[in-house]
């Protein structure tokens, strides 16, 4: 009982960041910026002026893993593999094209500017997919560091700030249509509240379709985040094994208990979603507690997270997400004028 008790004050502590940051994003005129990123500011600002102490740790620590956790398997509940026929073949023959320049182009970048390939893959995820939800559920997978979650969110938050703005001015330069501008948008804009600020700041029916085009992006979080668990699994397996033959010892790993169940759980609750098993008042409520714990988590991460320590990666982190998202910005409004929406 007293384990659960140690858990209160960290948990507590995110709880009342993620509800002042959703606060202060319902104050914002448009969702310029999401929950998620103001409670991982807040966190790490808290963190720069007072470092949370022994007493706050346990619930710091359970939140940004388990609660974290919990909150991606919630998540689940509110996909549905169906919206992906609703929306055709034309947005995800784009998608398919930017989440291979977002994981094939940030390898490689990655790797010349000398990042950790954890850092370099979540940057690329949050790019590709869908900003801080991306990254918050690819980065239990792989184990990454809160530093490199932190960087990795930034690194797509400040990029996401500039193509809200210059992405209206550029369509209408280009004269798309309405339904082109949002597929554009819709698979070029990172997180999801920047998704909806910029389609709307073209049109209604562009903000729709860029929104519906979104949600068919969030999709590939399941088969990315299985790849990156199989990638994890194989390099703890040549780990281990490394270290028996160094040993000369025989080693008896457990590789089933490295495997991602709480993926299982996500997977199952998508699948559930799509055959009809829950309505849409508790999907919806799925989504929003979800949500709010994501946002919890993230704070948790901000709250253990050093200014100082990121300072340690240097620009880099920085340049690899400004590349990575200017050639999907690219890269989309080429495949669209390759098939003829333009």
């Amino acid at each position: 009982m007293k384990k659960y008790l140690d858990y209160i004050p960290g948990f507590a502590a995110a709880v009342v960041i993620a509800a002042i940051a959703r606060w202060l994003e319902s104050l914002l005129p448009i969702h310029l910026i999401g929950a998620s990123v103001i409670a991982l500011f807040i966190g790490m600002g808290i963190n720069h002026f007072f470092k949370p102490g022994k007493r706050m740790a346990p619930g710091i620590k359970f939140t940004s893993k388990k609660v974290l956790k919990f909150a991606i398997i919630l998540l689940g509940a509110s996909l549905s593999i169906s919206t992906i026929m609703h929306i055709g073949r034309l947005s995800l023959t784009v998608m398919v094209f930017t989440l291979a320049t977002c994981f094939g182009g940030g390898y490689f970048i990655g790797k010349a500017l000398g990042l950790n390939w954890k850092l370099s893959n979540l940057i690329s995820a949050g790019t590709g997919i869908c900003g801080g939800s991306a990254i918050a559920a690819i980065a239990p997978v792989i184990d990454a560091e809160d530093s490199d979650i932190a960087y990795a969110i930034s690194a797509t938050f400040l990029f996401d700030m500039a193509m809200i703005v210059l992405f209206p001015i550029m369509g209408r330069a280009m004269g798309l249509s309405d339904m082109a501008y949002g597929l554009w948008a819709g698979t070029a804009v990172n997180d999801t509240s920047s998704v909806v600020a910029a389609g709307y700041a073209f049109s209604e029916a562009a903000g729709d379709f860029a929104t519906m085009v979104k949600l068919t992006r969030t999709l590939s979080i399941i088969p990315t985040v299985l790849v990156f668990a199989l990638i994890q699994l194989n390099l703890k397996r040549k780990e281990a094994l490394s270290q028996g033959e160094s040993s000369d010892a025989k080693m008896d790993v457990n590789f089933i208990s490295l495997f991602p169940w709480f993926i299982l759980g996500f997977l199952i609750m998508a699948a559930f979603n799509s055959l009809g098993l829950f309505s849409a008042e508790l999907s919806a409520a799925a989504k929003s507690i979800s949500k709010f714990l994501m946002v919890s988590a993230l704070a948790t991460i901000g709250l253990n997270t050093s200014f100082k320590d990121m300072k340690k990666s240097g620009i880099a982190p920085m340049f690899h997400g400004f590349i990575i998202s200017a050639l999907v910005v690219v890269v989309a409004i080429a495949v669209e004028y390759a098939i003829g929406l333009v």
